[in-house]
């Protein structure tokens, strides 16, 4: 299979005893593509991804801050992201959004901190990668009046929102974007999103090292597990798994305007 994974955390402490042995079992396992997160553990260190997709031709970069860290946020982090965003091999700026469910940040200040990364994103021409977790309505609210006129679209990670909600996402240039917590057997909900979701439209991804797909639950993910979400995808699409792993590779490309894929 060609697989790809839209959206890992190689840089994540979890991946310090083996981190070269699963970026090889990430290519072992078919991977074409990557897409390195570069929030990293917080503003203090916002180029985590970059030495990834330096070292890595099949490995590419975001930049942005989580909105967990957003009340650590100053000017002097913004501008950072600034002049991180001109890197050649940085392709989206993220993850950035709302998330409601643990409120580590103040929502008001996820909310300035979303909004200003959204002007900086439109400035650098880069797509969004949106972490949305139970602030739906916000999240997509902003989305029209801060983004949608921008033309950029992005990628909906780890999506866990609604088929209308999704369907918005959609109308306004995202990608739906599904993580390993679409295999479990209480996410019928996802899969039902997932069997209506445009092919053109969908991506699959591992969130790594967190949300292990069924068969590795409870214990680290990584990127090589993505062919567990193909599977799932290609069983409520009625495809075969080397279907989806090519039409969602074929999607990444073409997003990101990326060529043809390396396989070796």
């Amino acid at each position: 299979m060609e697989l790809t994974d839209s959206h890992a955390h190689l840089d994540f402490a979890q991946f310090d005893a083996d981190r070269a042995d699963v970026i090889q079992r990430a290519r072992d396992a078919g991977i074409v593509a990557l897409l390195a997160i570069g929030t990293g553990p917080g503003p203090e260190k916002l180029d985590a991804a970059l030495p990834f997709a330096e070292q890595h031709d099949w490995i590419w970069a975001t930049v942005g801050i989580h909105p967990h860290e957003a009340a650590q946020v100053t000017d002097a982090h913004m501008a950072t992201l600034e002049t991180l965003a001109r890197h050649p091999r940085v392709i989206a700026w993220g993850e950035i959004g709302l998330d409601y469910h643990y409120d580590f940040s103040p929502r008001e200040v996820q909310h300035v901190v979303f909004r200003r990364q959204l002007a900086l994103a439109r400035e650098a021409e880069l797509p969004v990668v949106i972490h949305c977790r139970e602030a739906w309505t916000d999240c997509l609210n902003v989305l029209q009046t801060d983004w949608r006129s921008s033309g950029l679209g992005g990628i909906f990670h780890c999506f866990s929102g609604t088929l209308e909600e999704a369907r918005q996402g959609l109308d306004m240039g995202f990608m739906i974007s599904f993580a390993g917590n679409s295999t479990y057997p209480k996410a019928q909900n996802l899969r039902d999103v997932a069997r209506e979701v445009p092919m053109e439209s969908l991506l699959i991804e591992t969130d790594s090292p967190y949300l292990a797909p069924q068969t590795h639950r409870g214990r680290r993910n990584e990127p090589a597990y993505v062919a567990e979400v193909a599977q799932t995808l290609a069983s409520v699409r009625n495809l075969a798994a080397e279907d989806v792993a090519s039409i969602t590779s074929a999607n990444f490309r073409r997003f990101f305007e990326l060529g043809v894929l390396s396989k070796t």
